[in-house]
């Protein structure tokens, strides 16, 4: 069973359609091992630039969710919210923007 959002931080929700939960949970998935092959890197005493090639790939990895979401975001959420006249919708927005390219 997968956690809503407000199971995890007592804030608004969005229900996903499957093909949208599956898609972000398979490459968080796979964020996740390539993460913990840098830590197996790391403990195997690996060549440093070796390490820092798989750091930059999950740093890609990470970027590609983040767009994906905020593109599925963008789609549904944000149109909605305009649609059903909540124009405060787009000040959330910048500010996820603005935390997004620090």
């Amino acid at each position: 069973m997968k956690e809503t959002a407000t199971q995890a931080c007592c804030c608004k929700t969005k229900e996903r359609p499957e093909k949208e939960y599956k898609d972000l949970i398979h490459r968080l998935n796979r964020i996740e091992g390539q993460v913990r092959g840098i830590k197996s890197m790391v403990e195997k005493d690996a060549y440093c630039p070796d390490i820092l090639v798989q750091t930059a790939a999950v740093n890609a990895a990470l970027n590609s969710f983040s767009r994906t979401l905020l593109s599925n975001h963008i789609h549904t959420c944000v149109v909605n919210d305009i649609r059903e006249g909540r124009d405060e919708v787009v000040d959330e927005l910048m500010a996820t923007l603005q935390k997004l390219m620090k």
